[in-house]
C-alpha cells in the first residue's frame, strides 16, 4: 500500500483497528485485521509513522514494528481520548490515535526493552506478594485475638504472634489450629518468595548504571532506584525534573480560573508504584532528620512549619526532581554545600 505516511493502531486481545492516511490526511485504509495479520499488514506498508495508546501489550508491538523499519510512537490514553469524535468504537479510537500522533505538543512513552519490562515485572510481582503477606498477617492476628492472644504489630509481633501459637496448641481447638498453621505456613512461604525476588532485584540493580547512579541520593535505594530505570527508559523525554515529578504525581492540583491562581493537594497521577516508593524513602528521611538535623537541614526546616507527611510528600518531589537531573545528566548525586 503506497502513500501511506501515518497510521493509527488501536491494540486489542484479538482484534485490532488500523487508520492509515497519506501526507494529505487522505484515508487510504480503515480495517480490522486479526493478530496473525497485523505483522505481515505492516511488512507490506513503507515505512511510517504508527502510533499506538501505552497499554496493554503496546511495549511488545512498539518492538516488533521497529524491527519492521517503522518509527513507533506510544502515547498516554488520557491523552487521546480528546481527539475522538463522538462515541467509543475501535475505528473512533483508531482514528483519534492516527491524529493525536501527528500533534507537535503530544507527549510521548519511551518503548521499554524486553530486559526493562521484566525487571518491572520482578517488581509487580514482589509488591503483590507484599500485600499478599499483609493480608495473612492481618488475618492471623485478627484470628488469634479471638482466642485472647495479642500481640504488637510490625514484624516482631508477627514473630512474636507465631511463636504464641505454637505455645498455645493445647489451648486452641483443632480446627481454629489447622485454619492458624496454614497461615502461619503460606506466610513463611511468602517471606521467603519476596527475599528471592528482592536480591534479583538487587542484582539487576548492581549491574545497571543508570539505577547505581540513582541509588547514590539520599532516599532512594536499589529497590527505588533499579525501578525508575526501568519504568523510564528516557527521562530526556522529559523536559525539566518538575514535569517528571507532575508524571508522578507528586505536584499539586491546579484549578485556577479568571486570574485566581489554587493549588489543591498533590494530583495522584501518573505512575502509583513510583510515587509510593518515593515517598516511603521520604518518610525514612523524615525520622533521619528529627534525630539529626544537621544532615538534612532543608527538611528540618520543613518539619518545623509542616506535618510530617506533607513534609515527605515534599521531600518526594524533590527526590523526583533530584533523579531526574542525575539520569539526564548521567552523574552521580553530589550534595548541596552547607
Amino acid at each position: 500500500m503506497q502513500g501511506v505516511t501515518t497510521v493509527g493502531l488501536d491494540l486489542a486481545k484479538n482484534v485490532f483497528q488500523v487508520h492509515a492516511i497519506d501526507s494529505a490526511g487522505k484515508v487510504l485504509a480503515r480495517r480490522q485485521l486479526r493478530r496473525a495479520e497485523v505483522l505481515r499488514f505492516f511488512s507490506a506498508l513503507p515505512q511510517c509513522l504508527v502510533g499506538m495508546e501505552a497499554c496493554a501489550s503496546a511495549h511488545h508491538w512498539a518492538r516488533e514494528l521497529v524491527a519492521l523499519g517503522h518509527e513507533v510512537r506510544l502515547m498516554p490514553p488520557a491523552y487521546v481520548k480528546p481527539y475522538v469524535k463522538r462515541g467509543k468504537t475501535d475505528a473512533a479510537d483508531a482514528e483519534a490515535i492516527c491524529e493525536a500522533v501527528t500533534r507537535p505538543t503530544m507527549r510521548f512513552v519511551a518503548v521499554k526493552t524486553v530486559d526493562q519490562q521484566a525487571v518491572l515485572m520482578l517488581h509487580k510481582t514482589r509488591d503483590l506478594l507484599v500485600r499478599q503477606r499483609t493480608m495473612l498477617v492481618n488475618a492471623l492476628r485478627g484470628h488469634l485475638a479471638e482466642y485472647g492472644v495479642v500481640h504488637r504489630q510490625g514484624a516482631v509481633g508477627v514473630a512474636a504472634a507465631i511463636q504464641a501459637l505454637h505455645e498455645a496448641r493445647d489451648a486452641l481447638p483443632e480446627l481454629a489450629r489447622d485454619a492458624l498453621h496454614t497461615l502461619a505456613d503460606q506466610l513463611r512461604g511468602l517471606s521467603t518468595e519476596i527475599e528471592r525476588m528482592e536480591a534479583r532485584i538487587v542484582a539487576w540493580h548492581r549491574g545497571n548504571e543508570t539505577s547505581r547512579r540513582l541509588a547514590t541520593i539520599p532516599g532512594i535505594g536499589p529497590i527505588t532506584a533499579s525501578a525508575i530505570a526501568a519504568a523510564v527508559p528516557d527521562a530526556s523525554l522529559f523536559r525539566s525534573g518538575r514535569q517528571f515529578a507532575a508524571w508522578l504525581g507528586l505536584t499539586p492540583r491546579a484549578h485556577s480560573s479568571g486570574g485566581k491562581e489554587r493549588l489543591g493537594g498533590i494530583s495522584k497521577q501518573g505512575d502509583g508504584y513510583l510515587r509510593r516508593l518515593l515517598v516511603v524513602g521520604a518518610t525514612a528521611m523524615v525520622r533521619l532528620a528529627r534525630k539529626n538535623a544537621e544532615r538534612q537541614p532543608w527538611l528540618a526546616r520543613l518539619l518545623g512549619r509542616k506535618p510530617a507527611k506533607v513534609a515527605a510528600v515534599a521531600l518526594a518531589n524533590k527526590m523526583a526532581r533530584v533523579a531526574w537531573a542525575v539520569t539526564t545528566r548521567k552523574e552521580v548525586y553530589a550534595a548541596p554545600a552547607a
